[in-house]
């Protein structure tokens, strides 16, 4: 029989400073309701409950598979549950399938209040969570993370986020996903490049494996520039987003840590710094398109 697993030890596992990459489209896709319609409180507080379970279902579905293969063995970073043999791999599976229940559960709310069209794109983003370490050919094995992390962490949840209040997908919200989804492929290129190592002798092959670590060192700043570059475009319609710019000094430490060299648990203090900075910026911008 399974030993119970510590609640301290779910929380690691859920991997705590990649949540921001959950919230901040949804407090963008709600900037951007206020900007051309009305926000509706209790539809953009579901639509954050969706996003927040599919990034935890999405990290424990991570564990699980890369725990199966048995690449977590040598990696540098939180609690890998199975890898770790703090939980079971059934223990994980059945934690990720949980949240990807509450998930769905919220987007089947949503889309009874608006359109019935949300379910594919709910069953097409939980399986993208899933598919992303697991099954036959994952696509973060393929160096395919961050497309997909850009597609469903910005385009969809930013844009869903708005449908889900104004009952169409504007111009606006398309073009607030972009910065919203680089935040998000920042902290995968932040993760990706501290395990490098781990990974090149498992055999995952990410971007950042393929790219090498200079050059993985280099995207990052290259998609850190992207983020701040498209959210002060966006005041070319809603001039107040330029408050986003205000948060550039929090981008500051983590590109030069970065730039200079960091490797292993000095990555992980990036990665926190930049789950900061993509709140922060992510705040900001969603204030500016509301004002």
């Amino acid at each position: 029989m399974s030993q119970p697993v510590p609640i301290s030890a779910w929380v690691a596992g859920a991997r705590v400073r990649t949540l921001p990459a959950a919230l901040v489209p949804v407090a963008v896709g709600t900037g951007v309701a206020a900007a051309e319609g009305h926000v509706i409180w209790w539809r953009a507080a579901v639509a954050a409950l969706v996003a927040l379970s599919l990034q935890v279902g999405t990290n424990y579905a991570n564990d699980h598979s890369d725990g199966v293969r048995g690449t977590d063995e040598a990696r540098v970073g939180p609690l890998r549950l199975v890898g770790s043999g703090v939980a079971t791999a059934r223990q994980v599976r059945d934690a990720a399938l949980a949240a990807f229940g509450v998930a769905a559960v919220g987007g089947l709310i949503l889309a009874a209040v608006t359109s019935w069209w949300l379910i594919p794109v709910g069953a097409v983003s939980i399986a993208a969570g899933w598919l992303y370490t697991g099954g036959p050919r994952p696509y973060g094995y393929m160096g395919l993370g961050e497309v997909f992390v850009f597609v469903f962490f910005g385009l969809v949840a930013t844009a869903g986020t708005a449908y889900v209040q104004l009952g169409r997908v504007s111009g606006l919200a398309l073009a607030a996903s972009v910065p919203v989804g680089l935040a998000a492929v920042a902290l995968l290129v932040t993760n990706n490049l501290r395990d490098i190592p781990g990974d090149s002798l498992s055999g995952k092959r990410t971007l950042a494996v393929a790219l090498g670590d200079e050059r993985t060192r280099c995207l990052y700043l290259v998609v850190v520039v992207g983020v701040f570059l498209g959210g002060a475009a966006l005041a070319v319609s809603r001039p107040w987003a330029v408050l986003c710019l205000l948060g550039t000094p929090l981008a500051v430490p983590p590109v030069r840590a970065v730039l200079g060299g960091a490797e292993g648990d000095r990555l992980i203090d990036v990665l926190s710094a930049t789950g900061r900075l993509q709140l922060v910026f992510g705040a900001l911008l969603a204030l500016g398109l509301a004002l």
